[in-house]
């Protein structure tokens, strides 16, 4: 390994914790650029996002800053001033502008295979999408989202109860290595970028509390898909047994000819098992409203719930603030 490189980092979401760590230990952070805070919680206090609150804590010779537009003139001037050899983008949540990049290398750690899964939400994508495998792409920064040249790729296998929120934390911790590779291939010039087969490309869009529903006159594999992809956010929240709940993690089996009922039934309580289109879910860990997260057999045990009951989507509640 050759001597520390000046590096400028770019980014906002937990993803990126493992990788500015590493960045910091092996380089020099001259300057972290992240999101304001906002405000979160009961009480809306202005709240620092996982980056800059890791950066205060931990990088008190890096700059801090938090614009609320990082394309303004003044704040492109402000970075562009700190020396550096890389710039290091993961989960900023702002574009960079042609002005704010220009002459800089600049490059990007995205949570997928590219080019499948450009977007803002590619683990919860691959495995809604069934994907058996996904990782993490290098790229750099272009004009078209997550168009960049890969210049550095991990694999990872996604596992049939996996969730969303345990892949990314696994994604997260895969990102350190490769970058830090890539970066020690800038400084020796061994770089071999790849462009990305535009005809390969899939889109990761943006997910949201709508998207919060399953299905199960789909087959069994795609609700399982649905559940574990959007664990722990958005998540999967269905009525029980007169209770609302949510499904944290499921897995798909085969129906055995005792399971003709219609999809959405409860047919077996204590093995928490649900009729699907074909075949059937096995639901693992849920979380009551009101309570903790549990497994299944715990929920079970508290005797709400009984063979043929609809697990079906929430009612509305309506005009909850009507004096």
């Amino acid at each position: 390994m050759g001597d520390r490189m000046d590096v400028v980092y770019f980014g906002s979401g937990a993803f990126g914790v493992p990788t500015l760590r590493a960045l910091a230990e092996r380089h020099t952070v001259r300057a972290v650029v992240t999101q304001p805070d906002r405000p979160a919680g009961r009480g809306r206090k202005l709240t620092p996002n996982p980056i800059a609150a890791f950066a205060a804590e931990h990088l008190p010779d890096a700059e801090l800053i938090k614009p609320e537009k990082v394309n303004d003139p003044e704040v492109v001037a402000r970075v562009r001033a700190f020396p550096a050899d890389a710039w290091v983008v993961i989960a900023f949540g702002q574009k960079l502008g042609t002005a704010l990049l220009a002459d800089r290398f600049a490059i990007n750690l995205h949570a997928s295979l590219l080019p499948r899964w450009r977007g803002a939400a590619p683990i919860n994508h691959a495995i809604l999408a069934g994907d058996t495998q996904t990782g993490n792409s290098v790229i750099t920064l272009a004009d078209r989202m997550d168009a960049g040249l890969v210049l550095g790729r991990s694999t990872r296998d996604i596992r049939p109860d996996q969730t969303m929120g345990e892949l990314h934390d696994e994604l997260s911790a895969d990102g350190p290595e490769m970058m830090l590779d890539v970066l020690e291939r800038h400084r020796a010039g061994t770089l071999d970028p790849e462009t990305q087969d535009e005809s390969l490309v899939t889109l990761a869009g943006k997910l949201s509390r709508a998207d919060a529903v399953v299905d199960f006159t789909k087959p069994a594999d795609v609700c399982r898909a649905r559940i574990n992809g959007l664990s722990p956010w958005p998540g999967v929240a269905v009525e029980l047994g007169g209770q609302r709940v949510k499904l944290l993690r499921a897995s798909a089996e085969d129906a055995g000819p005792d399971h003709e009922q219609p999809p959405g039934t409860l047919i077996d309580a204590p093995g928490g098992l649900v009729a699907c289109g074909s075949g059937v879910l096995r639901i693992l860990d849920v979380h009551p409203a009101g309570g903790r997260a549990m497994g299944w057999a715990t929920f079970a045990r508290a005797g709400r719930i009984a063979k043929g009951d609809a697990v079906r989507a929430p009612e509305t509640v309506r005009d909850e603030g009507r004096a």
